[in-house]
């Protein structure tokens, strides 16, 4: 029998919205784009102009004025995170993930040292 994961259980990605990224695998292969949305649970990405698909909508009336018209409209589909690497300056990169060392303040006003984990890039060994 085999054990499933929690449904509860958090995954991580080192993409975030805002990144720019450019797509190594699938039909969009070597387009570039922003990140407009991240899908942690599902480990998807949404990147503005890229894997555009076609969804046909209903004439909705409800609502006056607020109806959707139906017809075709064209937007962008989730890409799993893997199909995607961040584009540092020209280059591509990979992300790692660097722990520094802060100190914080409580509303007390006492401070404590804490941890912090920060993105770098692979290849640069410089701040994301």
């Amino acid at each position: 029998m085999a054990h499933r994961k929690a449904a509860s259980a958090k995954k991580s990605v080192s993409i975030k919205k805002g990144d720019t990224v450019k797509v190594i695998a699938g039909r969009d292969k070597g387009a570039e784009g922003k990140v407009i949305s991240v899908l942690r649970e599902e480990q998807r990405v949404i990147v503005e102009g890229v894997n555009r698909v076609k969804k046909h909508t209903k004439v909705v009336n409800q609502g006056g004025r607020a109806g959707n018209t139906g017809g075709i409209i064209t937007a962008e589909a989730p890409i799993h995170v893997s199909n995607v690497i961040l584009v540092e300056g020209d280059a591509v990169t990979r992300v790692g993930f660097r722990r520094d060392e802060v100190t914080k303040r409580r509303p007390d006003g006492s401070t404590y040292a804490a941890e912090r984990s920060v993105r770098i890039s692979r290849k640069t060994g410089k701040d994301i």
